[in-house]
Formats: C-alpha cells, sequence, structure tokens
C-alpha cells in the first residue's frame, strides 16, 4: 500500500501529532508523519519527533516582519517536506489566504468542540457557560474561515454538572487522540472523499469505522455533506 506523506503543524507539546505518529507506525496505515514543523523553537514536540527521527522545522514566527511573511517561509518549508497531506494539530497560527489556498483540500485540523458550535478559543469554558450538555471535538478542513471548513468527524463527550473548563479539556483531549488518527487514515485513504464544492462523502457503512471504546462515552458522527 502506497502510504500518504503527512506533514504536522504544531505549536506546543503536540499531543495529537505524537497520536498521529503512534497509530501510522501500523502497517495498514494510510499515512506516514514525513515532517513536524512548530513555529516556535521550543516546542516540546519538536524533540519528541526528532528523537522518532521526524524531520523537524522550527519557524519563530516572532522573527518575521509580518504573517504574510512568516506563510510565506512556512510554505517554503512545507514544500520542501512534499507532503500530500498537512495536519494541523494544535498550531495556533491564523494563516493567510494564500497559504490556505495553496492547500486546499490537503490542508486537516482538530478542533476542540463540536463545530460549528464555538469557533475560536476558550471552547470548554464556552460550552461549560453556554449550558450545553455534549461537547466534544471536530476534524475538519482547514478554510479561509477559521473552523470553518467541511467537517470530516466528530467526536461527543458529555459535559458534567461538575465540569471546569480543565476537567473537559482532559475528557475532550483523550478522546481528540483517538479520533483524529482514525479521521486522517480515513482521508489518506480516500473513504472520506471532499469534492470540489466542498461536500464530503463516506464509503458505503464506514460508520463502522467511527466507533471509539466506550470507556470515552464517545461517538463519531460522520458528516452527511
Amino acid at each position: 500500500m502506497s502510504r500518504k506523506r503527512v506533514a504536522v503543524l504544531i505549536s506546543g507539546r503536540g499531543s495529537n501529532m505524537q497520536a498521529l505518529v503512534e497509530a501510522a507506525r501500523a502497517e495498514d496505515y494510510a499515512a506516514e508523519i514525513v515532517g513536524v514543523i512548530s513555529n516556535r523553537p521550543n516546542a516540546a514536540g519538536l524533540s519528541w519527533a526528532a528523537d522518532r527521527g521526524i524531520q523537524t522545522i522550527a519557524l519563530d514566527h516572532k522573527a518575521f516582519p509580518s504573517r504574510e511573511a512568516f506563510d510565506a517561509e512556512l510554505r517554503k518549508a512545507l514544500v520542501g517536506i512534499q507532503p500530500d497531506i498537512v495536519a494541523c494539530a494544535g498550531f495556533m497560527r491564523r494563516m493567510t489566504s494564500d497559504l490556505v489556498n495553496a492547500w486546499a483540500g490537503r490542508m486537516i485540523n482538530i478542533h476542540p468542540s463540536l463545530l460549528p458550535m464555538f469557533k475560536g478559543l476558550n471552547t470548554h469554558q464556552r460550552a461549560i457557560d453556554a449550558g450545553v450538555r455534549i461537547a466534544g471535538c471536530t476534524v475538519h478542513l482547514v478554510s479561509e474561515e477559521v473552523d470553518g471548513g467541511p467537517i470530516l468527524g466528530q467526536a461527543a463527550v458529555p459535559v458534567k454538572t461538575t465540569d471546569t473548563a480543565d476537567l473537559l479539556s482532559e475528557r475532550i483531549l483523550a478522546v481528540e487522540h483517538q479520533l483524529y488518527p482514525k479521521v486522517l487514515h480515513l482521508f489518506a485513504s480516500a473513504q472520506i472523499k471532499v469534492t470540489e464544492r466542498g461536500t464530503v462523502t463516506f464509503e458505503a457503512d464506514i460508520e463502522d469505522n467511527f466507533r471509539i471504546s466506550s470507556q470515552f462515552n464517545a461517538l463519531i458522527v460522520p458528516s452527511t455533506g
């Protein structure tokens, strides 16, 4: 099986990146992680990836005069790695349209809410404040609208009456580590497809692939396009 080359963008410890790397160790996994790039040179995820023989690149966004200049350099770095897919995993930078459009249909992201609810930051506290009983995470295509691209997969967890933002974040993060590798595999193997119009389609019986251990009280809900 020919595996898709994946570059991962991080800004910190890269726990979702680590989950992708570990999943890609399986022989039947449809993707391989070939590079990790961070906008923060001291990001813990860089050393973790380097220790496992993965190419790493640090691009300090503070060293560039503008967002456009940084994104241009990031685009060069990605071209050098030659990925088929770019996976954002805690990459805390808003991207310019030039960068997003260069990877249109090939860049994915994981967001800690059930989109389209709670786009942006502080998602866990906002979910608690809104009184919702279910929260979760979403893997989606990156578009020019922040957290607004087509949804590829979601996982839900209950919001408990005793939850703080930190407690809810911990439970959702555990599910993110299950969801992201699963969706990346399905996307890389073309079991999830996105049309030119942005409609997401799934192979028949794909719901059988969208199950997470009951210990997480979670179920991934595929988009119907």
